[in-house]
């Protein structure tokens, strides 16, 4: 009797932050993610997967490899309910799909432009090729705008599209392009087999990360998944930081790195993290010039109509 009586006080402690779990094993509810690729500023959705965090809030989650280009499309024809790339979101949306960002993850980005060590100033890539995810992705704005710092110009340079960071670092070790645009772990996965970093390309402007995109339909609808899909993600963050060691074995598993490469890109990724699941404003009106130097913009769009953080802790 002391038992049932301390389980029932726990099941009902945990029962006010995720609404409808004491039927969570009965019937969970489906949420499918389209992802391009295996890449470390996703690693909140593998432990939200790998540790039960998404079970625990009555989620069962299906991971699908797409590209990042058809993802926005897919979301709105059903096909998956979420999307990490929020560039690839804002981009969408101000398109004209009605998609929304709900989550932000990170307040940097650690893109790293990685060479073979024959390159030893940026004209020696004249002529060469380098890897990216594709055309008007995070990787392609901020090699452009490095570009145009150093005075190069892109027409001198070939570009391989590989459908995500991990197709990139292949080409790279493959010896197929003279460069690529990664993050960690693949930069010093990469180093480790004689490459080396260039130089850091991820601070040139704004644009925003990963988290999560979601269908304004799927928010009217479906709101109490959205809800609880956001929790188990920021439960997930709050466990990365929590389990340092165990953390680092997972990023040494996954991205087949040593011990003392997944120390380094743990503390790159604890350093990635922001505090609140929100994009602050003015990355979201940075991004806004970077696109307008490309396509029709008006100057007067209001970033708050393709963002939604009202189902975050303290709402808007």
């Amino acid at each position: 009797m002391k038992y049932a009586t301390s389980l029932i006080v726990i099941l009902l402690s945990i029962n006010p932050i995720y609404p409808g779990m004491l039927t969570a094993a009965e019937s969970l509810q489906t949420i499918r993610v389209g992802f391009p690729s295996l890449a470390l500023t996703y690693m909140p959705y593998y432990v939200a997967q790998e540790k039960g965090l998404l079970k625990r809030a009555g989620l069962e989650a299906e991971y699908i490899q797409m590209n990042t280009g058809i993802q926005p499309q897919a979301v709105i024809g059903g096909n998956i309910n979420f999307f990490p790339s929020l560039s690839t979101g804002i981009l969408a949306a101000i398109s004209g799909l009605p998609l929304v960002v709900v989550l932000n993850f990170y307040h940097i980005t650690p893109w790293m432009l990685v060479t073979s060590k024959e390159i030893n100033k940026p004209q020696d890539l004249i002529g060469k090729k380098i890897a990216i995810s594709g055309i008007r992705t995070s990787p392609h704005h901020f090699l452009m705008a490095w570009f145009k710092k150093v005075e190069i110009n892109e027409k001198d340079v070939g570009f391989i599209m590989t459908g995500g960071t991990a197709s990139s670092f292949a080409s790279l070790a493959s010896q197929q392009v003279a460069g690529a645009v990664l993050t960690p772990p693949f930069d010093d996965k990469a180093v480790s087999r004689g490459f080396k970093k260039f130089v850091l390309i991820g601070d040139l402007v704004d644009i925003p990360t990963s988290g999560l995109i979601a269908a304004k339909a799927e928010i009217a609808n479906h709101r109490d998944r959205v809800q609880r899909t956001i929790a188990a993600l920021l439960d997930a963050v709050a466990w990365i930081r929590a389990n340092r060691a165990e953390s680092a074995r997972m990023i040494a598993d996954k991205f087949k790195i040593t011990p003392a490469e997944s120390e380094r890109t743990y503390e790159t990724l604890i350093s990635m993290f922001n505090k609140d699941g929100r994009l602050p404003l003015k990355v979201a009106r940075g991004y806004l010039d970077l696109l307008r130097q490309e396509r029709p913009v008006p100057a007067d769009l209001d970033p708050q109509k393709f963002i939604d953080f009202s189902m975050l802790p303290g709402g808007n």
